[in-house]
């Protein structure tokens, strides 16, 4: 076993859309079945409520809630980790101690995102919820605005020195291949693995820089898992030929947002609406729908997944 897939987190390890019914509340049966369909994907671990997850447009109880379910019905089949972020030390750290009362294998965090504290306090504040984990891992989550606050890599490197319990972090800074590379360079053994994002488009390129794993949606995590798969088997080239037929929906879905993982889970029957809350996921309209139908058709193959 390589040292990127004998940390405890590894793999493709979903963000969990947060589903809601046609009035927008949550709906948590269809967070159940989406919850199934990545178990029965083969997914490494589940995050949840993260970006992805629309967390910003979710109340504190709605946040909890959420979390609470995701843990009840994984039921320790795979690693959760839970998205403790928060405008405050004070708010990120209630969200990790809830989450660790409920059974989290591990917190994952951006900085404050609000009022947006210089180095010193984005330290402090991890500081704060790497001693609320008792004692399981935390990822710090270093992405772009309008929600990041992207940290340079001498900052998270002196960031990880302070907080042993920082093992990993999920780069989303671009160029992430590059900075993945100088991180994993500069921070040797201080971490367990690094974490790729933006939905695993660029996943193929992240392993050959010694990438653990990547956090995509989960809308097509099952075709995901099926890439990751062959190429830690040694089997590069058939992951690269499936990855180059998945490649167009990544792109499709870099434009989409929420609003793709959405549209494509209800397309596929696992949740019972696309309805999302984020203000800026636009919707789809009947020239994206045909362009989805055409790009789906390449990959149905691979989708061995079922809700």
């Amino acid at each position: 076993m390589s040292p990127s897939t004998a940390s405890p987190f590894h793999g493709i390890v979903p963000i969990l859309q947060t589903p809601f019914d046609d009035a927008g509340a949550l709906d948590l049966d269809s967070l159940r079945r989406e919850i199934e369909f990545c178990l029965q994907a083969g997914v490494h671990g589940v995050v949840i409520p993260a970006n992805a997850s629309e967390f910003f447009t979710l109340s504190d109880a709605e946040r909890m809630r959420v979390t609470e379910v995701a843990l009840e019905e994984v039921r320790g089949r795979v690693p959760v980790i839970v998205s403790a972020n928060g405008v405050s030390s004070h708010a990120a750290v209630a969200f990790t101690r809830h989450a660790i009362a409920h059974g989290a294998d591990g917190i994952m965090v951006l900085p404050p995102y609000v009022r947006r504290p210089g180095e010193a306090g984005v330290h402090a504040y991890y500081e704060a919820v790497a001693e609320a984990a008792d004692g399981r891992p935390v990822v710090v989550q270093n992405a772009e605005p309008p929600l990041g606050t992207p940290l340079a890599i001498p900052s998270l490197v002196r960031l990880i020195e302070r907080a042993p319990a920082i093992r990993y972090v999920k780069e989303e800074v671009t160029p992430g291949g590059h900075r993945m590379t100088a991180l994993l360079r500069a921070a040797g053994d201080r971490l367990d693995g690094v974490f790729g994002g933006l939905n695993g488009i660029w996943l193929l390129g992240e392993l050959d820089r010694g990438a653990c794993g990547n956090m995509p949606n989960c809308a097509l995590v099952d075709v995901q898992v099926q890439v990751y798969t062959l190429y830690r088997g040694g089997r590069r080239e058939e992951a690269e030929a499936l990855h180059l037929r998945l490649l167009p929906l990544l792109v499709l879905g870099s434009q989409y947002g929420v609003g793709f993982a959405k549209e494509v889970l209800w397309r596929r029957g696992i949740i019972r609406t696309s309805v999302a809350r984020d203000p800026q996921a636009p919707k789809f309209d009947e020239y994206d729908v045909a362009e989805l139908d055409r790009y789906l058709v390449g990959v149905k193959p691979a989708m061995v997944a079922r809700a």
